[in-house]
């Protein structure tokens, strides 16, 4: 009898995980679909499969979702971006992760892209759980950009970095912005240019 009330309970655990897992990947595409202002729980119940009323045995709040669904999207973000540097040769690996982040499929990629680009401007306006969570992904970023950098670990390295992901975003900021699509191409193409290693 112990053992079975044992696997049932396992059993619910199981299911109680794996219907969170499928509410923090909805919100995660949905935050950078729909913007945090556009992403309601009701939406995000629906699309993971779930009743409206079942959220509050995962979240204590919507701001708790959404923290959850920004550090989710960063995570999946910088986890492509690695398995794009670990995919060439050292000296390759900046060149190739810029020239991915500023593709056609990334501008168009909205839901599945880079959170930051994605979701930058409305980030002051955001909870201190959701800008934390956020930030953190941000700062795995630059520190991602900067070990690419032949001069890792000394102060110029960092410097570069943070210039090249604030450009990379802004860029890609830009790029899906405008409706002209010569102008977008234009701005990737002078963004990759100016980013390029000395020598590339």
């Amino acid at each position: 009898m112990v053992i079975m009330r044992k696997t049932q309970a396992n059993i619910r655990s199981t299911a109680k995980e794996a219907s969170h897992e499928r509410i923090v990947q909805a919100a995660a595409r949905a935050i950078r679909r729909s913007g945090y202002g556009g992403t309601g729980v009701a939406d995000i119940m629906r699309e993971a499969g779930l009743t409206h009323g079942a959220f509050y045995a995962h979240f204590d709040s919507r701001e708790a979702m959404l923290a959850e669904a920004a550090d989710r999207a960063g995570a999946e973000s910088n986890a492509f971006a690695a398995s794009v540097i670990a995919a060439v040769p050292p000296e390759q690996a900046l060149q190739a992760l810029m020239q991915t982040y500023l593709s056609k499929e990334h501008i168009a990629g909205i839901e599945t892209g880079c959170p930051v680009s994605a979701l930058g401007s409305e980030m002051p306006r955001q909870s201190p759980e959701v800008r934390r969570a956020a930030t953190r992904r941000i700062k795995e970023m630059i520190d991602l950009v900067a070990r690419q950098s032949p001069e890792w670990g000394q102060p110029g390295a960092h410097e570069r970095a943070l210039v090249t992901v604030a450009t990379m975003v802004g860029t890609l900021m830009l790029a899906r912005a405008v409706d002209d699509p010569a102008l977008s191409d234009a701005l990737c193409g002078a963004a990759l240019k100016r980013l390029a290693p000395s020598g590339a």
